[in-house]
């Protein structure tokens, strides 16, 4: 069949309902609302700055405004998500597990490399001492230990080995803090932990990618995995023929999808706007953010302040399918104020009285969300 051309609005629409902002409706009870938001994005991403509430709880709260941060815990209590590594940190759907072997394995046979040297007398070391103890804290090893310049402590390093080849697993964190534990102990014994096969591996990111984001070109699936694209080009040729996929005509260039994705194209505009952590699974591919919504985004956070163009943690704004914003805000927290230090709008912004009244409206639920019984500052 020939591609199915699309518009920008059609592509942008299918995009924001697979990423359930503007199409999501808790039906179920509050745990198994976040469950299912975590299970349709694939992943949340775990970070650790605070100027505002943490990426992991931001991202939940934008798509259920009803969201708690205590019930993240609670899912990772019940083994219904695990930790591990997507593109970053980030919470994962614990019946996703077996596709994060693949990743595991690679780890432990060294066809991926970790960003720390390896000391295989003290992996072996750390990995006793917490069969024998239980589970324990990074600070419960080497309290002898210092760190080599932003380096961590090499006790930390081999929790990190264990962690990233699959020996361990973080049934939870103290004060953020993580606590490591053998993976047979944590492992639900009913998750299935047979290795996926390449065809297996690969299809699953070309498809589980789809379903989450709606379309995407070549060079999105298996982003930052090394040396998996020349599989997943032949895995896109055998999934079109097999009509699995269906190809799209947008800007003149071509696009994928499933059938099944059809459906979202005509879905309604969100009607309430939202304001989206740098983090959000969204935002988080920056050149396809560009492409599909005109938006040149970059979090400024790691950028030296005199080069900074905005801010050091903006956040963008989605309104009427579009990103049509940006905003520079802290929570100051012991004065319980939510602090707007400037917003930013783009040139393409229509009906600009409503823009704001609505933004008003939300900066007030965004002050709650974080803590803050009042907004100061300037939003206008």
């Amino acid at each position: 069949m020939p591609p199915l051309s699309i518009s920008p609005r059609e592509a942008r629409r299918l995009v924001l309902s697979s990423q359930l902002l503007n199409i999501f409706s808790p039906r179920a009870k509050a745990l198994t609302n976040t469950q299912q938001i975590i299970e349709q994005l694939g992943y949340v991403q775990i970070d650790t700055i605070s100027v505002v509430e943490r990426a992991h709880h931001h991202t939940l709260w934008t798509r259920n405004p009803t969201y708690k941060a205590p019930q993240l815990d609670k899912l990772l209590e019940q083994k219904l998500i695990f930790e591990y590594w997507s593109h970053a940190a980030a919470y994962l759907p614990m019946r996703d597990y077996r596709f994060s072997l693949w990743r595991k394995h690679a780890f432990l046979n060294g066809q991926l490399e970790h960003w720390y040297e390896r000391d295989n007398q003290l992996i072996h070391e750390v990995l006793a001492r917490i069969r024998a103890e239980g589970p324990l804290m990074a600070k419960d090893f080497g309290k002898t230990e210092k760190s080599t310049d932003w380096q961590s402590k090499p006790s930390k390093r081999a929790l990190e080995y264990l962690f990233m080849q699959g020996d361990l697993m973080i049934p939870y964190r103290k004060n953020f803090h993580k606590v490591y534990d053998l993976t047979e102990r944590v492992l639900p014994s009913t998750i299935e932990t047979r290795p996926p096969s390449e065809q297996e591996y690969v299809d699953y990111l070309i498809l589980h990618y789809l379903r989450v984001q709606g379309l995407a070109q070549e060079t999105d699936f298996g982003h930052l995995i090394k040396h998996i694209k020349p599989v997943i080009k032949q895995a896109i040729k055998r999934l079109l023929a097999e009509g699995q996929l269906i190809e799209l005509k947008l800007n003149q260039q071509t696009w994928l999808s499933t059938p099944e994705n059809l459906q979202g194209l005509n879905q309604p505009a969100t009607t309430s706007l939202k304001i989206l952590s740098p983090f959000d699974n969204l935002v988080i591919q920056r050149e396809r953010l560009r492409k599909l919504f005109e938006f040149d985004y970059q979090i400024e956070c790691y950028v030296p302040e005199a080069k900074r163009k905005y801010g050091y943690f903006v956040l963008p704004i989605l309104w009427q399918d579009e990103l049509v914003a940006r905003l520079d805000c802290k929570a100051e927290r012991k004065e319980r104020r939510l602090v707007i230090n400037q917003v930013w709008t783009e040139a393409r912004l229509q009906q600009p009285d409503e823009f704001w009244n609505a933004l008003l409206a939300a900066l007030q639920q965004f002050a709650q969300f974080n803590c803050c019984d009042s907004v100061s500052g300037s939003w206008q």
